[in-house]
């Protein structure tokens, strides 16, 4: 791990211990405030946020340079942080719901951490930087649902002091983004070998990468927002929920550390595969009931299984453009899988309490299966072309 790839690792860490935090609390402080049917208000809006702003980030990482919208990304995360509290002290939903779309710039920014390190490394090491990026989300999921609950009655209203934490990590994420020196991006104005959109579209590579994104973190963010409210329903306590969410962040980033090495071995296909089927076993555990042990195994399975999905598609991506086109390529990437992000948490709320969490599960399912048909396929195309070249 290079200098770039830990602060990069060290950075996503801290965004990624602020989402943990905002997504462990944000339902239950939007109950607080409002309804259940409003809960999840707040955590659509700070998606939405990061939907809108991930292309004009992308340009004006280009024109500015990484470090200096990284840093400007961190410093509106804490910005946004200090709004929510105030939201929250002052029992202003609006206020607090409005705060979410300065933390969504915070999450739009970081959301380039893992492409940064893949341009920061040899080729041949792309899925080694990015998985290993992503592992900073592991130092999050130990941070972000311990903060929350030794700081959720600090002070009162509940969750008041845990935003006001945030802040400072949120700072903290800025300060370890100003020590990066990555390569320059290319200049905006540089159009000579950029192809047409449609014909980039055209790869079926690319096709599976962006869908397996979207799929991949849609179906994860959805049963994940739901489970709070869940497990609220099934009268289980805040304590247990931050614990099920913790052990899920684990999951999602703690297989970091070996999954670009297991992509280089096995190859990025059978790794998505697999990370569907990890995903279809979360659904399938969450369908045999509603005790503590399901909702943690079906959210631990849950998370490895994005993870898998989540490096494969990434490490895809990076395969279908050429340097000049990544930074249109990479934003509409993730512009398409927040668009689905931000669709799937506006309706988690309404979803749980109108189906219910078994409900939700089984229709989960379906985008999964859909993903792994395409895999399937594109394994099956590739073997055929490999046996027409010999």
């Amino acid at each position: 791990m290079n200098r770039n790839v830990l602060l990069l690792a060290l950075s996503q860490a801290a965004v990624m211990t602020t989402i943990s935090l905002v997504l462990s609390s944000s339902a239950l402080v939007g109950v607080q405030l409002s309804s259940p049917g409003l809960a999840t208000v707040p955590l659509a809006i700070q998606y939405l946020a990061t939907m809108l702003v991930l292309y004009p980030v992308a340009k004006l990482m280009e024109r500015h340079g990484r470090r200096a919208i990284f840093c400007a990304g961190a410093l509106a995360g804490a910005l946004g942080l200090a709004v929510a509290a105030a939201g929250i002290r002052l029992g202003s939903f609006p206020l607090f719901a409005a705060a979410g779309f300065l933390i969504g710039i915070f999450n739009a920014v970081g959301q380039y951490y893992r492409f940064a390190a893949a341009d920061a490394v040899p080729a041949e090491r792309k899925s080694m930087a990015i998985s290993l990026t992503l592992s900073g989300g592991l130092l999050a999921a130990v941070a972000g649902p311990m903060l929350a609950r030794w700081t959720r009655d600090a002070f009162e209203p509940s969750f008041y002091a845990s935003f006001l934490a945030l802040i400072g990590v949120a700072l903290l994420g800025a300060l370890f983004t100003t020590g990066l020196q990555l390569p320059s991006m290319m200049p905006a104005d540089h159009q000579e070998s950029r192809r047409p959109f449609v014909e980039i579209a055209a790869n079926p590579k690319f096709v599976l990468a962006v869908l397996g994104g979207v799929v991949g973190y849609g179906v994860m963010n959805l049963l994940m927002t739901a489970t709070p409210l869940a497990m609220m329903s099934c009268k289980l306590g805040f304590a247990e929920t931050a614990t099920v969410i913790q052990w899920h962040v684990v999951a999602m980033f703690a297989p970091s550390f070996f999954t670009g090495s297991l992509i280089q071995r096995i190859g990025t296909l059978p790794v998505m595969f697999l990370g569907c089927l990890l995903n279809l076993g979360g659904i399938t555990v969450s369908l045999m009931g509603n005790e503590l042990h399901h909702f943690e195994m079906a959210l631990i399975l849950l998370g490895i299984g994005w993870n898998f999905l989540y490096v494969g598609s990434t490490s895809l991506l990076t395969e279908t453009y050429r340097k000049e086109e990544k930074t249109r390529i990479q934003a509409f990437n993730d512009t398409l899988v927040f668009l689905g992000i931000t669709v799937v948490t506006m309706l988690s709320g309404t979803l749980v309490n109108t189906l219910g969490w078994q409900t939700v599960n089984i229709y989960a399912s379906a985008p999964i299966v859909l993903v792994m048909a395409v895999i399937f396929r594109q394994i099956k195309w590739s073997n055929i072309s490999w046996l027409r070249i010999n």
